[in-house]
């Protein structure tokens, strides 16, 4: 089967430098408005309405000075091919208004131009459409300036700083551009299992240009730390602008500086806050200011009947977004993983949070195989291809009816991923790596059946799974307790992987990932790709970014980090060619909502349901239309 796809390879690469040569044409069709939804340039005049509904983004278009491969030095331009498109459409680049570039037919939306300047202004027309001009970086990042948070003083006279941590992304302003959403963390954050005082948790948006639009304030009955706030970015609405939705309480102020609830206080003599009212909230992106705000559920109730009598597990939240219907995004709340395990999908019209489901592994006998089943993380996904997204939970997956679809009764775990990575097998499959001694699984999404276990004799904490190896039919797989790489359902591969178990992105010009070890950028194949400067990871040993997603350009993504200062945050994009033409990522709804969902708990990278590599063949364009701000 490998050689088949060598030769379709050879034959893709031979078709490209054909096209490449021909003469620019016109192609490429014209905006069309129907209703409330716009459609890019795509080869038929109405929406897909058997597609799912995605946000509208323009192109993203980029330009760094770079060297490409023969060392020459230019400027490397890259855009976004729209998921609404196709694979055939035409996209024509201009450099100072000379046409310098067509991408026709399979080809990149990816450029290195040998005569390009710092003084260049790029521009990239598809159809009618034409993008404003850009001119380039000079390096290939650019920095966010932040308000970074004054230190503070804690009750009992403890002092603490700020520091960016987690990151989500969405049009919150409806330009059809990305904005940042940071979480800032105060240094004395806690672990659930620890006692002791927090600053408050604040949350800010920001434009690409580090223009700040608004700071939530928690509240102190808001504790910080990797378990409390989980934070989701998203268009709910449909209204073309993303909404924020998280968790607050008493002495939340919102964006306009509203205050949420009363101004009360919960706060216990340990610094932990087990009595008083919980809420949730979806703020506007815009402005952050509340639209929003009901009763938490999953409910705190009594703090025993989760566990243990201090507030270690009654306060372990996880939250995401998902697919729930095939067609719009929802989102779930979710309390407990130890023992009993709650979650709660809910729908957003504008106006209203209104419930879905619930599900209550207490509830119609599920405890024994939904309690003590749930991660530190979790992944969305359609893993049983009838087109609605279910959530795996860790060790059991909740149907997108909000009713048990299986369990594996493996127990409790730390990271759990899901992707197409056995690509010569029907549907999705799941890694994951367990607590205690139980080392870690691959098993059927669809199912949880389990096709390969490693045994470990001591608690795996730390798992990764993607393609990295193009000799591979298969992704590899990683875990803490062992350096052995694991490829398909038997094999170990015999070579060494230099790129850690933490993160994976998509930097290179190949279709394998790379490894996102802290601040070093690992293929392969090419070795070391970047070692990011000035800046530091987050999450302390998880040694993650504050975001990774495909934000600008080709499909590519971007990686955002910290600067070692606290003052700014760095986006950093890929300085190396490609010959591929892919959609941009965030039009896959799979990594859309990993890429919601990755700033929640223990951090993993997202993934798509494709399986990419050198020797397969290029995914379909998926089925989707995007949402226009009205």
């Amino acid at each position: 089967m490998k050689k088949r796809y060598r030769l379709l390879a050879l034959l893709i690469a031979v078709l490209a430098v054909t096209a490449s040569s021909a003469s620019c044409r016109d192609g490429g069709g014209e905006e069309t408005t129907a209703g409330d939804v716009t459609t890019a340039p795509v080869m038929e005049d109405e929406v897909n309405e058997n597609g799912r509904r995605v946000e509208a983004l323009d192109r993203g278009l980029t330009a760094i000075r770079a060297r490409n491969s023969e060392k020459k030095i230019g400027c490397l331009v890259s855009w976004r091919s729209l998921g609404t498109e196709s694979r055939d459409t035409v996209h024509e680049l201009f450099r100072d208004g000379e046409l310098i570039y067509t991408s026709e037919k399979g080809m990149p939306t990816c450029y290195f131009d040998e005569g390009g300047s710092e003084e260049s202004v790029y521009t990239v027309k598809t159809g009618s459409e034409e993008t404003p001009g850009v001119t380039p970086f000079k390096t290939n990042y650019f920095d966010i300036r932040l308000d970074k948070p004054k230190n503070g003083r804690t009750r009992d006279g403890g002092s603490y700083t700020y520091s960016p941590n987690d990151c989500s992304c969405g049009d919150l302003d409806g330009d059809d551009e990305y904005e940042i959403v940071l979480k800032w963390d105060p240094s004395n954050a806690q672990d659930n299992s620890k006692d002791g005082y927090t600053g408050n948790v604040l949350l800010d948006a920001y434009k690409l240009d580090g223009t700040k639009l608004w700071r939530i304030d928690l509240g102190e009955n808001i504790r910080a730390g990797a378990h409390y706030t989980q934070f989701l970015v998203y268009d709910f609405d449909g209204d073309g602008k993303a909404e924020v939705v998280c968790k607050t309480a008493d002495k939340t102020v919102d964006g306009k500086g509203n205050l949420i609830g009363e101004d009360r206080s919960y706060l216990a003599a340990n610094g932990r806050i087990l009595t008083g009212p919980e809420y949730l909230t979806v703020f506007n992106g815009e402005t952050g200011e509340a639209i929003h705000t009901i009763d938490y559920d999953p409910p705190r109730g009594s703090v025993g009947s989760w566990g243990d009598d201090y507030g270690n597990r009654c306060d372990r939240f996880l939250a995401a977004v998902a697919y729930l219907d095939g067609k719009t995004p929802s989102f779930i709340m979710c309390r407990g993983y130890y023992t009993r395990a709650v979650l709660v999908a809910y729908n957003f019209d504008g106006e209203q949070i209104k419930r879905v489901w619930r599900f209550d592994s207490n509830d119609g006998g599920m405890s024994a195989r939904a309690a003590g089943q749930g991660n530190h993380n979790l992944c969305v996904a359609d893993v049983d291809g009838d087109g609605f997204d279910e959530i795996v939970y860790g060790q059991c997956c909740i149907d997108h009816d909000g009713k048990l679809l299986w369990s594996t009764n493996l127990g409790h775990g730390d990271a759990v991923h899901v992707g197409n990575f056995l690509p010569d097998r029907d549907g999705l499959e799941i890694w994951g790596c367990l607590e205690g001694s139980q080392g870690a699984y691959l098993a059927e999404a669809e199912s949880g059946k389990i096709l390969r276990r490693y045994s470990s004799n001591r608690d795996v904490g730390r798992a990764l799974a993607d393609n990295f190896i193009k000799d591979n039919d298969s992704a590899e797989f990683m875990c803490a307790t062992t350096s052995q790489i694991f490829v398909g359902e038997k094999d170990v591969y015999r070579g060494t992987w230099n790129g850690g178990i933490n993160f994976a992105v998509y930097f290179s010009g190949a279709l394998e990932r790379c490894g996102l070890d802290g601040t070093n950028v690992y293929s392969y194949e090419f070795g070391n790709v970047a070692s990011l400067s000035g800046v530091v990871a987050c999450n302390g040993s998880k040694a993650t970014p504050c975001l990774t997603a495909d934000l600008l350009g080709d499909w590519r993504e971007e990686i955002v980090m910290a600067t070692s200062d606290g003052a700014a945050l760095r986006v950093f994009m890929t300085n190396s060619e490609t010959e591929y033409r892919l959609p941009t990522l965030m039009h896959n709804t799979m990594y859309r909502c990993g890429v919601a969902n990755e700033n929640v708990a223990y951090n993993i990278p997202p993934h798509t349901e494709w399986f990419l590599d050198t020797y397969y063949p290029l995914p379909d364009y998926p089925e989707v239309y995007m949402a226009k701000a009205k």
